[in-house]
């Protein structure tokens, strides 16, 4: 589940060579327009010298209408809009409108002698592509600040996935820890010789909880190989007061799964299924196939004997949800019901 933002490589519209290569097409075809749809004939300056003044003032237009849309999208939204100061964003577009008004007029009374300068047509002029270029730069503006603001909220909640599955995977690793080395203790007191050969189970699972867990999926041979040497203690603890009935295939196929995801119920199957049970048993069964694991863990339990607690337990089950949950969603099916002195877990699970 580890996705870095290196991993994950922006569309070819949001680089930065192609924006700047959009933005300067899309800016040639808008003044190319006036020029492109102009008919043949045209009423207009008389001379070459009044065309070349015509062509200057529409540039210079053009210009300050560009100019427009990026000091809109970059600094008076940002500054004004999204700080909810309309009565200043609106005084500065006014003073902007004035500014080209202004200008149309200055340059019409000093270049454009073969023009008599008109206010009310210059203001309609003026007024109707200003106002199109504000409403083009705050569009643009708002939909990328918007698609940045998703990305980001997308980083985030993938960096907040990943600390809650770290966090939920290490809640997991004490709590084993903790019946294992109770396991040894149990062992030492007991002077047996089995402690060496649990000494050695305990490194290799160590071994794997250090090494092994750090990735987002192990072989699922090594978790089963995992699982039963969990087992080989266990049984090593309690020997002959609690049967144990393993049945767990190696898979056909190289199939993956989620580190440590499975141990839980086995776990709560040795805590819960043991102590004060008469007759106590426990039933362990995995199968995969075809993509599908079938992991079935069942323990007797006492419905009038509730094990007094500690504040640890009840945090690998619901971990194991959890992690369930945020990892494959809708790919498993998990059951767990009690009947008949029993407690069943069942686990379906589509594999990748």
């Amino acid at each position: 589940m580890n996705i870095s933002q290196n991993d994950i490589k922006p569309a070819w519209y949001s680089r930065k060579w192609a924006q700047v290569f959009l933005h300067t097409v899309i800016w040639i075809t808008l003044f190319s327009l006036p020029y492109l749809l102009r008919p043949s004939e045209h009423r207009g300056p008389q001379t070459d010298e009044d065309e070349k003044v015509m062509h200057i003032h529409f540039i210079m237009n053009a210009i300050f209408l560009t100019i427009f849309f990026y000091l809109n999208a970059g600094v008076l939204i940002p500054k004004l809009i999204y700080r909810k100061k309309y009565l200043e964003f609106t005084t500065v577009i006014l003073v902007l409108f004035a500014a080209l008004v202004a200008s149309r007029w200055v340059f019409t009374e000093f270049f454009m002698p073969f023009k008599d300068f008109e206010l009310k047509p210059t203001i309609m002029f003026s007024f109707f592509p200003l106002t199109f270029m504000l409403a083009c730069s705050t569009a643009w503006r708002m939909i990328r600040d918007k698609m940045n603001s998703d990305k980001l909220a997308s980083e985030r909640e993938n960096e907040n996935l990943k600390t809650e599955l770290s966090l939920l995977r290490s809640q997991v690793s004490p709590h084993f820890m903790f019946n294992v080395l109770n396991n040894m203790v149990a062992l030492a007191r007991k002077q047996s010789d089995q402690l060496e050969p649990s000494l050695i189970n305990l490194s290799s699972l160590m071994r794997y909880m250090l090494y092994e867990t750090d990735e987002d999926k192990v072989p699922l041979d090594k978790e089963i190989d995992y699982l039963q040497s969990y087992i080989d203690l266990q049984q090593q603890r309690f020997g002959t007061k609690v049967q144990v009935n393993v049945s767990m295939q190696l898979p056909e196929s190289a199939y993956d799964i989620e580190p440590m995801l499975l141990i839980p119920f086995v776990e709560n199957a040795f805590k819960h299924g043991t102590g004060l049970i008469q007759d106590a048993r426990i039933d362990i069964e995995l199968r995969a196939k075809q993509g599908l694991l079938q992991f079935s863990v069942m323990n007797k339990y006492n419905a009038e004997y509730e094990e007094v607690k500690d504040k640890t337990s009840g945090i690998g089950l619901t971990n194991v949800k959890r992690r369930l949950n945020l990892l494959y969603k809708d790919n498993y099916q998990l059951l767990i019901s009690k009947k008949e002195g029993w407690f069943v877990v069942s686990l379906q699970l589509h594999l990748h």
